[in-house]
């Protein structure tokens, strides 16, 4: 983590991780709209909400000061596949890999290093729930900075065209 300093570095050590609750869904939907409808991204609360079920216990949301601020969605995913966009999850899969399927901040606490802090919470989640690796779907560019943070992109593997043009499936072992 890089340092950070000022008023920002505060409300960034604030901020709590919590498993998702039931009544977190209405923010996740509209964090998730307002991060992704732009680039035609946005699944949908129907297709996040199944997500989210097929393993409540890998879902998280950031919060500070009594509101959620970001949330993560990863439930267990056979490796070298990830979930179509375009439709809710049917299946539970029993995997070792853990896929992180979205990860968003809200906008005002982009850039301070909260990301960062969920991505370790989540390695954290991981290796204490026994998972091998985590994998995930980088899109808008967001391959450069997960390959600095030890995730390796497989290129080989296809993505579904729901995901952008940019899509990379990337993925590290837990115990880096």
């Amino acid at each position: 983590m890089t340092a950070s300093t000022g008023a920002g570095a505060a409300v960034t050590e604030a901020v709590a991780f919590r498993r998702l609750a039931e009544g977190d869904w209405d923010t996740v939907v509209e964090l998730e709209s307002a991060a992704y409808a732009a680039d035609g991204l946005s699944e949908g609360r129907q297709a996040l909400y199944s997500r989210g079920q097929a393993s409540p216990d890998t879902c998280y949301v950031a919060e500070h000061d009594g509101r959620v601020v970001g949330y993560l969605l990863s439930l267990p995913y056979p490796l070298y596949r990830c979930p179509d966009l375009s439709s809710p999850e049917e299946a539970v899969f029993e995997s070792t890999n853990l896929h992180v399927h979205d990860l968003v901040i809200t906008e005002e606490l982009r850039g301070r290093d909260l990301a960062l802090r969920f991505i370790r919470h989540l390695r954290e989640e991981a290796r204490r729930r026994g998972f091998d690796r985590i994998s995930m779907v980088a899109v808008r560019r967001t391959d450069i900075l997960l390959t600095l943070l030890g995730y390796r992109a497989h290129r080989d593997v296809a993505v579904p065209e729901c995901y952008g043009e940019r899509a990379v499936y990337m993925s590290m072992p837990v115990d880096r």
